[in-house]
């Protein structure tokens, strides 16, 4: 079956998500229109096409033991000069983000994985281009402000095309947000940040 490369993330919903898209592309990013505007659960990962279903299986999990959040973007940050990379800021939701992260990577998963950098939510509105433009990209996006709730999530697969495509999403099996944090056997389930 090959190799496929997949990614796990929460998508920025509309209007926000076109809205940083389309700025991401004004700032000379390439890449903007073959990436959907999200916060990454799991970055690009090659796996076996075969372990498609388990990998699915794996995620329907992860979901069912997570609950609905509050997420709220605010303002602009940058990994530079480790990476080249400027983004908005999660400032609410991102316990919730990286309890999530962690179980789609457990080491009991199909997904099991080391991560090149520690593991911080943000949500990427330049990527590789010039400096003074991810200058630009850093200021123009300073007073930037989103919020709404999270229920879930998605598995993308990445084509020859570089264009990201989503394969399946997963809702979270709570209706509401607790009001204090849920326990699982392999974690906490934060109910704000």
């Amino acid at each position: 079956m090959g190799t496929v490369t997949i990614g796990v993330s929460i998508a920025v919903p509309e209007p926000h998500g076109s809205l940083l898209q389309e700025r991401r592309a004004g700032f000379g990013d390439a890449a903007a229109h073959g990436i959907p505007t999200h916060v990454t659960l799991l970055p690009p990962t090659e796996a076996d096409a075969s372990q498609l279903p388990a990998i699915e299986a794996h995620l329907v999990d992860v979901a069912a033991a997570g609950r609905p959040f509050p997420m709220r973007l605010s303002g602009t940050g940058t990994f530079r000069p480790l990476s080249p990379v400027v983004y908005v800021q999660v400032v609410e939701g991102g316990s919730a983000c990286t309890w999530l992260q962690k179980q789609i990577r457990h080491t009991s998963g199909p997904m099991a994985r080391e991560l090149h950098f520690p593991y911080h939510p943000h949500v990427t509105v330049a990527h590789g281009i010039d400096d003074e433009l991810m200058d630009r990209a850093f200021e123009a996006l300073a007073d930037y402000r989103a919020e709404w709730s999270c229920t879930g999530f998605a598995l993308y697969e990445q084509g020859a095309d570089g264009v990201w495509r989503k394969l399946r999403e997963f809702a979270f099996g709570g209706a509401v947000v607790p009001p204090q944090a849920a326990h699982t056997e392999r974690g906490t389930i934060p109910s704000h940040q």
